[in-house]
């Protein structure tokens, strides 16, 4: 049996992950997840987002940290920090997924789980054994 932390935050990078092609499995997935208590964040290194952005993001996400909104960018490590806590977990129990291997190392190193995204079925994949249904 598995005795480590159980994973109960994901974190996930906009562009190059939820804007690939098939994003719209990642988006249920996302919206799976929240509904079994799973908490979400969006982490993008933009400046910031229009309200409408917001708006239309905010059914799959518990928290959005835009870089330019908090001062901190991936990959310092109190990004990865921040984001776990405005989700109220250690980042311990969170899974970060990013298309930049640089910053999914950074997250790991911080002490988050890491998935570098390649292709949404193989991050789909990944999230499924991370964060296996009930």
């Amino acid at each position: 049996m598995y005795g480590g932390p159980v994973l109960k935050g994901l974190v996930i990078d906009y562009v190059g992950v939820l804007t690939d092609a098939g994003a719209d499995e990642l988006y249920a997935f996302l919206r799976a997840a929240r509904e079994r208590g799973i908490k979400t964040a969006l982490l993008s290194n933009a400046p910031g987002a229009s309200d409408e952005a917001k708006r239309s993001l905010g059914p799959f996400f518990d928290a959005l940290v835009f870089s330019g909104e908090v001062g901190v960018a991936k990959p310092e490590r109190e990004v990865y920090l921040l984001t776990a806590g405005l989700l109220d977990l250690p980042a311990g129990r969170c899974v970060f997924v990013d298309d930049a291997a640089h910053n999914v190392r950074a997250a790991v190193a911080a002490g988050m789980a890491g998935v570098h995204h390649t292709s949404v079925e193989e991050t789909l994949t990944e999230l499924s054994v991370l964060f296996p249904a009930p």
